[in-house]
């Protein structure tokens, strides 16, 4: 088998949401498991976050929800966006949270269903991707009321800047809060507001109403570089190769497709069996990306390739076999997802949800 895999540190996710769950306490926590994890492992982190204080849980996709609840998961998931409603009847029949914010998901949801089932409404304060407007919001409301199929158990919203722009997210915490006012003045009983996200709940006490979603948070990364480090989060991932062959080339050769990088002296070149069909970004070479081998930082020596990537480790001794660190700790040296968002001009959201399904996941703790 290939040498190439990710650990996941189950027991940093259980930390971080005990950590959060703490910060925003009394509010609930819901833990935010989409895209297989951030790329982590939906089901062991899921797991792993209810034993540690979540009581949520929070996917994208209807097939995101059923994997969780054919894994035993009994705790409720929030399903973030509406499906199809050809999906209505799947999402009764697996016990899903739907989000609703257009009235013919709402009626293909009472049409499917023969008793009453917990809807959370969306109202899109300021992010402009999904969710009815304030405007639209009341009368969509009083429509989900009046449903007997369908119960409004609770309202959201999602902050478009909480990492960057307090102003506008507390314009948008004030808005969400004004539309709760104007459903309560009609008589409508909403039980639940849920706002913040990870930047939301960690820099906002305003925004973290009844529960909060974190979703890069509990993966141990924060929300943007510098944002709340007295936090103490704890990275979850480590993505790790070994060295599969070493050979010595002379200063001024060009390895790799492109011939873009010139070896600036005499040394030892190790190939490493990872490459961009993994997640490893093909320019990642061009932009000064390093790994670690030896507890150094290695620069690599070349265009990333589909299936391997070439690392300059210039006189040090290397030998096939070696551990290749992509992300995380080797020795006194850590290179982190923020480093990789640095190089690529990306957020290590991005970095983390990259790496796919060649990388078998090696959970820990």
């Amino acid at each position: 088998m290939r040498p190439s895999w990710i650990e996941v540190d189950l027991e940093a996710v259980r930390h971080n949401v005990s950590t959060l769950t703490d910060l925003v306490a009394p509010s609930q926590m819901c833990a935010v498991v989409k895209a297989d994890g951030y790329g982590h492992g939906d089901v062991p982190v899921a797991t792993a976050a209810i034993e540690s204080g979540a009581t949520w849980l929070a996917v994208a996709l209807v097939e995101e929800g059923v994997r969780l609840r054919e894994a035993g998961i009994t705790a409720p998931i929030l399903l973030l966006s509406e499906p199809p409603n050809a999906d209505a009847p799947d999402v009764i029949e697996w016990n899903l949270t739907p989000t609703v914010y257009t009235a013919g998901f709402c009626d293909a949801l009472a049409g499917a269903t023969t008793e009453p089932i917990a809807v959370h409404l969306k109202v899109d304060t300021g992010m402009h991707r999904v969710g009815t407007s304030p405007q639209d919001a009341l009368a969509l409301a009083r429509h989900v009321d009046a449903k007997p199929g369908l119960d409004l158990a609770a309202v959201w919203t999602h902050l478009a800047v909480a990492e960057e722009d307090a102003e506008y997210t507390m314009r948008q915490v004030a808005s969400i809060r004004g539309f709760m006012a104007a459903a309560g003045g009609e008589g409508l009983d909403i039980p639940m507001l849920h706002i913040a996200n990870t930047a939301g709940a960690m820099g906002s006490s305003e925004a973290r109403a009844d529960m909060v979603r974190c979703g890069i948070g509990i993966y141990g990364l924060h929300p943007a570089p510098g944002f709340h480090p007295e936090i103490p989060l704890r990275p979850a991932m480590r993505v790790v190769s070994q060295v599969s062959l070493v050979r010595r080339l002379r200063a001024g050769t060009r390895a790799s497709y492109g011939r873009r990088r010139e070896m600036p002296a005499d040394g030892w070149v190790a190939t490493v069996p990872v490459g961009y069909a993994d997640g490893v970004a093909r320019r990642l070479g061009d932009v000064g990306g390093e790994v670690l081998i030896g507890g150094k930082r290695r620069p690599l020596a070349g265009t990333v390739t589909m299936d391997q990537i070439v690392v300059d480790c210039g006189d040090d001794p290397v030998e096939i076999g070696d551990e290749v660190v992509l992300i995380g700790r080797q020795g006194d040296e850590e290179i982190t997802a923020d480093d990789w968002a640095r190089w690529l001009g990306t957020i290590n959201y991005e970095i983390v949800c990259d790496f796919g399904p060649r990388m078998p996941r090696r959970f820990q703790g």
